[in-house]
């Protein structure tokens, strides 16, 4: 069995959050076996913590959140992505802001971060979270299964009424190096006619075309950087929500899943770990 990992030395990054539009930045640290990954919220009174786990979880609109105490961070699905695909199991995340950095909207500037601090081993054995059996979340026509696997990999079908969109399939093996090629440019969607209404609930306030893809009626108003870009992205998405236990192997396949499936997906293989 493989040791556990964290990062050889500290490295920060500033930007601004998709959703809250507000000035970030997030200091990646070593941190000891075990730990897990947390995040320290260094903008409040006495510095809250919040780790990254299925059971704190608090809310999937647009993004997913974890929350403990007054602790409470949101959109922290493409940072959790690069680090699973990564293999960094510990890593303390302090962040002045309830949202880290959108970058440009992918999980490379993550996965970037990791490479220039380097990985080191711990002494403790890695854990992957134990999977006896298929586990699933259904919702109407929307499913996500993981099935037992040796490995990680991840089938996806999106389906999107968007006539430049259509129905897109991806179907990947996950390794770092398959990550970091394949899924961790691809970046999150939006499309111009959802913008008033999202900003109207105070979601994507730090959205633009340099940090999203984005759809007009007819058209795409940002070059492409996969053809079925939008599918790659949902199963980063899948990567970061599922990351919440850990390191895992299995075969994930989702139709038209969200965070809210994913996480759901989630507590569920949490929950059967104990």
């Amino acid at each position: 069995m493989s040791q556990q990992t964290t990062l050889a030395k500290t490295i920060a990054y500033t930007g601004i959050g998709l959703h809250s539009g507000k000035d970030v930045t997030i200091t990646l640290q070593p941190a000891a076996a075990d730990a897990g990954i947390v995040f320290v919220r260094t903008d409040l009174p006495g510095a809250p913590r919040v780790k990254a786990t299925a059971a704190n979880v608090t809310s999937t609109m647009r993004a997913t959140t974890l929350e403990d105490g007054a602790a409470k961070v949101f959109t922290v699905e493409h940072l959790l992505a690069g680090f699973l695909a990564m293999g960094i199991d510990n890593c303390i995340v302090e962040i002045t802001a309830a949202e880290p950095p959108v970058g440009d909207g992918s999980a490379l500037p993550f996965v970037k971060l990791v490479q220039e601090a380097g990985i080191a081993e711990l002494p403790a054995p890695c854990r992957y979270a134990p999977l006896p059996a298929a586990q699933a979340v259904r919702r109407a026509d929307k499913f996500i299964v993981i099935l037992p696997y040796d490995g990680l990999r991840i089938s996806f079908t999106s389906v999107n009424p968007h006539p430049l969109i259509g129905v897109q399939y991806g179907d990947f093996e996950i390794t770092a190096d398959t990550f970091i090629r394949e899924i961790a440019p691809a970046r999150t969607i939006g499309f111009m006619h959802e913008v008033e209404a999202l900003k109207a609930q105070g979601l994507a306030l730090g959205g633009s075309l340099e940090n999203a893809v984005v759809y007009d009626d007819d058209k795409i108003l940002t070059p492409l950087r996969f053809p079925d870009e939008l599918v790659r992205h949902k199963i980063l998405d899948v990567l970061g929500d599922l990351a919440l236990v850990g390191r895992i192997r299995g075969h994930v396949i989702a139709v038209k899943s969200s965070h809210a499936l994913n996480t759901a997906l989630a507590k569920q293989i949490a929950s059967a770990q104990k």
